[in-house]
């Protein structure tokens, strides 16, 4: 099995770059690559609905990202403890019809000794904007990094 670092027990940079990096994965849109930081077994409560392994996460977010099109995140580091992590986020993307979305949630995540998430708990809440209110463009350009994201 391959190590994906940082390894916990985090330290405040080590959770901060392994929130940094998820946040880096998810901007691509690419379901297999974001799918590699999980384990095999990994569990996910995403809103309503409930996804185990891999597998499903992968499909999970082949769907999300049809449907969320322009699809762009920020992620701030909020606790950690030994082995878990908690974020708070945001994210904009547009609808198939056209109307654009800023979701903001929080997630609670457990890793394995690999660095390897195998618990994702997110609740999010969907706010309609219009396209002149976006805050969201793309990912976030390096001068950002390590900034947090405000809430309004």
């Amino acid at each position: 099995m391959t190590d994906r670092p940082p390894l916990p027990p985090f330290t405040r940079e080590s959770a901060a770059q392994k929130v940094q990096a998820a946040e880096d994965a998810w901007n691509t849109r690419d379901p297999q690559r974001v799918a590699l930081a999980y384990s095999e077994h990994s569990v996910w409560r995403n809103r309503d609905t409930f996804v185990t392994g891999r597998a499903e996460i992968a499909e999970f977010l082949t769907r999300k990202w049809e449907r969320e099109q322009e699809y762009a995140l920020r992620k701030d580091l909020w606790a950690f403890d030994g082995n878990r992590i908690a974020v708070r986020f945001q994210y904009e993307c547009r609808d198939t019809a056209g109307q654009w979305w800023r979701s903001y949630g929080n997630e609670l995540w457990e890793f394995d000794e690999h660095g390897l998430m195998t618990r994702r708990e997110a609740s999010i809440n969907d706010l309609p904007i219009e396209e002149g209110e976006r805050r969201i463009h793309g990912p976030r350009p390096e001068a950002e990094r390590g900034a947090t994201f405000p809430l309004r």
